[in-house]
C-alpha cells in the first residue's frame, strides 16, 4: 500500500451498551496485525470514567489504549478525540484531543458538537494517513433516536467518512434477533446500506440449534452473520466502563487474602483493580450501595471523578464507621488518586472542579489537605516503592495538589519525586499512581505489607497479552475473514 492510499476502514457498532464492541475491536486489530496489515484503533466520541495516558501527553479512554496494545503500537490522543467523564447525573468533563477544555450539562454539549466533530474528523484523517488499516468502535447504539441529531459517535461519523459498518448483538443478554432486526429498522436507508454485516457475540451451546435463527436474520435483512463468537471465560481485558460481569475466579490459596474497594457513583480508573481480581491468593470484592463493609484484610478506595461527592456518599452508606473499625481491629487502607485525596483532613474545591465549589472535610486518616485545581496531571510513571524498592509503573490522572506533613513519609519514589503517603503508624498508604498493583513485584510488596503471606503475583501484562492472543484465535476460526478483508478493502475502492 503506498503513503498515498488511505487506510482501509471498518466500524464496529452494537445493538446496546456492553455488546462487546471494545473487544471485537481489540480482537480484530490483533486478527489485521497478524495479517501484515498496520493497523490502528479509533473511538470518536466515548463516555468513560476509565482512562489512560497517551505517549503525547494526553488522554483518552482506558479501552482505545487495550485496543493500542493489540495494535503493538502506543496509544494516542488521536485515538479517542473526545472524551467525556461524567461528574453528575446530567454533566460531564468534556476532553478534546487529549485534554480537558472545561465542563458541560448535556445541553451545552449538544451545542458544541460541531465543534467537537471537527476533531473527530481531524484525528481520523490523521490516522488514516500514518496507518493501513482503521478499526472504528460506536458507542452505545446507532438506533438510539435521541441521540441522532448531530450524532459523531455512530452512523453520523460513518456516513460523513463513508465508512462500512458491521453490527454487534450479545446474545448472552437474550433477545438477540429482536436487537438485530430492531437496530437495522431503526436507521435510515443510507444507514442501513452501509451496515455490511453483523456479529453474534457471546454464545454459549451448540451453534446448530441456532442455525435456523440466522438464516431468518439473513432472508429477513438481506445482510451476512459475519460470525457467532463464543463467550470466551477468563478474559484479562481493561474494561471500558462499567464494573465487569466477568464472574471472580475462587481464590486457590488456602487463606486468601480479603479485600474489598466500595463503589462509589463516580469511581474511575477501577481497572486499578483487575490485578487483584485475577490473583490467586486474594478474595476480592466490590462492595456496592447499600451494602455493609464485611470483615477483611485489606480495604482500597478507589479513584473518583467527584471526589467530594463521593465521599459523601460514602459518608452516607456508613462506610466511614465501617473503614474506622477496620483499623482498630489492625486492618490495612490505601486509596488511590481520589481515595488517596479522600484520606486527608481536607477537601477544597475553590473553583468548582468536580462540581459545586466548597469544602469538604476528609477522612482524617493522612496529615495532609488538597486542594483541586485547573490543570490536570497527566503523565505515564514509572519509579521504586519506597520500602522495598520493588519496581511499578502506570499513570497519572489527577487535578488535585496534596500538602501536609503525612507526605514526607512517601509510598513511592518516582525519579527525584516522591510520591504518596504512609501513616505513622503504618496502617494507611495513599498514592496518586494507577496500575500501583499491575506488576508482580510491587504487587507483592503491597499484599505482603496488607498481611499476606509470600505473596505470588500473576504477570497482569502477560495475561492480557494472551487474551488478545485468544481474540484473534477467535476472529480467525469463528467469523468469516474473507468477507472480512472484501468488506475492509471494498471501503478503499469506494473512497478512491
Amino acid at each position: 500500500m503506498s503513503a498515498q492510499t488511505p487506510a482501509q476502514m471498518l466500524m464496529v457498532q452494537g445493538c446496546t451498551s456492553d455488546a462487546g464492541k471494545s473487544t471485537v475491536v481489540a480482537a480484530l486489530c490483533r486478527w489485521l496485525l497478524r495479517q501484515g496489515l498496520q493497523v490502528a484503533p479509533f473511538k470518536p466520541q466515548n463516555m468513560a470514567l476509565n482512562s489512560a495516558v497517551t505517549s503525547d501527553g494526553g488522554e483518552i479512554g482506558r479501552a482505545q489504549a487495550a485496543q493500542a496494545a493489540a495494535c503493538r503500537i502506543a496509544p494516542h490522543t488521536d485515538m479517542n478525540p473526545v472524551l467525556l467523564k461524567p461528574n453528575s447525573d446530567v454533566g460531564a468533563q468534556v476532553i478534546i484531543q487529549g485534554h480537558a477544555i472545561g465542563n458541560m450539562d448535556a445541553l451545552d454539549y449538544h451545542a458544541y458538537k460541531s465543534t467537537a466533530r471537527a476533531a473527530v474528523l481531524e484525528s481520523f484523517a490523521r490516522l488514516r494517513a500514518q496507518y493501513q488499516a482503521v478499526i472504528v468502535e460506536g458507542a452505545g447504539s446507532p438506533a438510539e433516536i435521541n441521540l441522532r441529531a448531530n450524532d459523531i459517535a455512530n452512523m453520523g461519523f460513518a456516513e460523513a467518512v463513508d465508512c462500512p459498518v458491521i453490527i454487534v448483538a450479545d446474545i448472552d443478554r437474550g433477545g438477540v434477533f429482536a436487537h438485530l432486526v430492531g437496530t437495522l429498522a431503526l436507521l435510515s436507508e443510507s444507514e442501513q446500506a452501509r451496515v455490511k454485516g453483523f456479529v453474534i457475540n457471546r454464545f454459549r451451546g451448540d451453534i446448530a440449534l441456532l442455525q435456523s435463527g440466522l438464516d431468518w436474520l439473513e432472508e429477513r435483512t438481506g445482510k451476512p452473520v459475519l460470525g457467532v463468537l463464543p463467550y470466551l471465560h477468563g478474559l484479562q481485558l481493561e474494561a471500558e466502563d462499567g464494573i465487569s460481569r466477568e464472574v471472580v475466579p475462587v481464590p486457590s490459596a488456602a487463606q486468601p487474602l480479603r479485600v474489598i474497594a466500595p463503589v462509589m457513583p463516580r469511581i474511575s480508573n477501577h481497572t486499578d483493580f483487575d490485578a487483584l481480581r485475577s490473583h490467586p491468593q486474594v478474595d476480592f470484592r466490590f462492595i456496592g450501595p447499600d451494602q455493609e463493609i464485611p470483615a477483611c484484610d485489606l480495604i482500597v478506595l478507589p479513584g473518583s471523578k467527584a471526589v467530594r461527592a463521593d465521599l459523601a456518599f460514602l459518608r452516607a452508606q456508613g462506610w466511614e464507621a465501617a473503614i474506622a473499625r477496620h483499623l482498630r481491629y489492625g486492618g490495612k487502607l490505601i486509596g488511590i488518586c481520589g481515595g488517596f485525596q479522600m484520606l486527608g483532613q481536607t477537601l477544597s474545591d475553590p473553583q468548582g472542579i468536580e462540581g459545586a465549589a466548597g469544602d469538604s472535610a476528609g477522612l482524617g486518616w493522612l496529615a495532609m489537605r488538597t486542594t483541586l485545581l485547573p490543570h490536570k496531571q497527566l503523565r505515564n510513571v514509572a519509579g521504586k516503592l519506597s520500602w522495598c524498592d520493588a519496581a511499578f509503573s502506570g499513570y497519572e490522572i489527577h487535578a488535585g495538589v496534596s500538602e501536609g506533613p503525612a507526605l514526607a513519609r512517601p509510598v513511592a519514589q518516582i525519579g527525584e519525586l516522591n510520591d504518596g503517603a504512609l501513616s505513622e503508624d503504618g496502617l494507611v498508604l495513599g498514592t496518586y499512581v494507577h496500575g500501583i498493583f499491575d506488576q508482580p513485584a510491587a504487587c507483592d510488596a503491597l499484599l505482603a505489607w496488607a498481611g499476606l503471606v509470600a505473596p505470588r503475583s500473576p504477570d497482569l501484562a502477560a495475561q492480557r497479552e494472551a487474551s488478545i492472543e485468544r481474540l484473534a484465535d477467535t476472529i480467525a476460526d469463528y467469523m468469516d475473514t474473507d468477507k472480512l478483508m472484501a468488506i475492509l478493502k471494498h471501503s478503499v475502492e469506494q473512497a478512491a
